[in-house]
């Protein structure tokens, strides 16, 4: 009974966000507290959700702060030489803005933190999508499918859970497994060229108008109230302009996916886009150099792990606004500046801790993973690599990595262990799920990705979930190639 209502409070959940029926927060509160009382424990409810706080709060501190430090490096101006940088690159062509996001994406995960990645490519590259026309959801998928195959570095957490569940060495899981995760970086530069294809297909190749390339140098885009020249021309407008990548009908000029006008950073209508304005009063350029090094040396203590990561940000926040704004009401004012994004993600985290509160303490976490492994048919023994490659995918996508790797593993590991499979190999086939992963309703990091770019998660899940399941295949399929799994 607790796995069949598993299954369905899970499968309710998505139904009802993708079809836009509740807000995520509303579902995430609501829906485990039904299910809760359905499965008769309504009176333990209390306990459920004080518990799963309880395990998120440092989650939900340290977006909280990481989200104010990084709002406050882009207000300084610490990112305007990387977007202006990628602007140059993608010349106003969306595959190369599509593929600059893939490879962003994954070249700043290399610090092993989903959150920070987001803040960073999302502050970058969201610019160039709002200027452009282009789908933001393409901005979104592209860059937590990319995120969640370069998550398994073992500093990123999944491969140090598998080394610690299965008593292993994390360098023996993961070093033999970079040919199969390098397939599955490709794929999704791959996936990103196609997609910017249809973008270009959507909205027509774009050229920056060349009398004014050397403005570009230095404005990173347009801003005010749209008067002025525009940098931005169309050279064609492709067949199909008025649908979105994903084949649905685009919302009206300046509309957002809620049909109301969109707001740009400063919070004004998005008639001229209100961007990174090269003039604003907010930028710090004598102490561009100060910041940049501080960035360093925090994503540099968190590879390190000087100190818990929460702690980290709290004093990397409060350094940050006393160096570059001294001023008390300047102070208050970058805060107030940033409070929507972080009420949005950290009320999004505490509902999701109700959510894996309530499926953790009733037990429907322990019944769907031993329901899922008992209906393996006993002659796939000898192939538990493959089948925990396969399990992955959907278990890391509707379960925590803490449930899966410590309590769906070693149950794997042991069942391959009786027909002569390596505790190794389930640990690295165990990692095939990781691109679909980072699109989970269960992982904090994604609301910071959908809340900046303004995109409504069941948009997100919609168009995400199909390319990042493909791309756990793709790392499954290369991983049995190269006789990995």
């Amino acid at each position: 009974m607790l796995t069949v209502l598993g299954f369905a409070m899970i499968a309710t959940f998505l139904v009802l966000i993708m079809m836009k029926k509740m807000s995520p927060i509303a579902a995430l509160v609501l829906i485990p507290a039904l299910f809760c009382v359905a499965v008769g424990q309504g009176a333990q409810l209390g306990d459920y959700v004080i518990e799963g706080v309880g395990k998120l709060a440092p989650t939900a501190a340290m977006l909280m702060f990481a989200i104010v430090y990084f709002g406050v490096m882009i207000d300084v101006g610490l990112f305007d030489p990387i977007v202006r940088g990628i602007l140059r690159f993608c010349k106003a062509d969306p595959v190369r803005i599509v593929v600059g996001t893939a490879v962003l994406a994954a070249i700043v995960s290399l610090d092993g933190d989903g959150s920070t990645t987001f803040m960073i490519t999302v502050s970058a590259m969201y610019p160039l999508y709002k200027r452009l026309g282009m789908s933001l959801v393409v901005m979104t998928g592209v860059a937590a499918t990319a995120n969640g195959v370069m998550n398994t570095l073992p500093w990123g957490g999944p491969t140090a859970r598998a080394a610690t569940a299965l008593e292993l060495d994390a360098a023996d899981i993961f070093v033999p497994m970079i040919p199969a995760l390098g397939m599955g970086l490709l794929f999704v530069f791959v996936l990103a060229y196609v997609l910017g294809r249809r973008e270009r297909k959507r909205i027509g190749y774009l050229t920056l108008d060349e009398a004014l390339v050397p403005e570009t140098d230095t404005v990173l885009v347009a801003t005010g109230g749209g008067t002025g020249p525009d940098p931005i021309k169309r050279a064609t407008g492709g067949p199909g302009a008025d649908r979105d990548a994903d084949g649905d009908a685009e919302r009206g000029a300046g509309r957002g996916a809620d049909g109301d006008a969109e707001r740009g950073a400063d919070g004004d209508a998005d008639g001229g886009f209100q961007g990174l304005d090269p003039h604003r009063a907010t930028l710090r350029p004598r102490l561009y150099w100060f910041n940049a090094g501080l960035t360093v040396a925090l994503l540099a203590a968190m590879i390190l792990e000087l100190m818990p990561i929460p702690v980290l940000f709290l004093l990397g926040a409060a350094l940050a606004l006393t160096v570059n704004y001294p001023n008390m009401a300047e102070q208050k004012a970058r805060i107030a500046a940033h409070a929507d994004n972080v009420l949005n993600v950290s009320g999004m985290v505490f509902a999701a801790a109700v959510f894996t509160g309530v499926l953790t303490g009733t037990g429907m976490v322990k019944h769907m993973a031993d329901w899922l492994v008992g209906a393996i048919p006993e002659g796939m023994g000898p192939h538990m690599g493959l089948v925990t490659g396969v399990l992955s995918i959907p278990l890391t996508y509707f379960m925590s990595n803490d449930g899966f790797y410590f309590g769906v593993v070693p149950v794997l590991a042991e069942a391959g262990a009786a027909h002569g499979v390596s505790p190794l190999e389930i640990a690295r086939a165990s990692l095939v799920g990781q691109a679909l992963h980072m699109s989970s309703p269960l992982v904090p990091a994604v609301y910071v990705l959908v809340g900046m770019a303004k995109v409504e998660f069941g948009d997100h899940t919609r168009f995400t979930v199909k390319w990042a399941a493909l791309t756990s295949l793709v790392v499954l399929a290369a991983g049995i190639l190269f006789g990995i799994i």
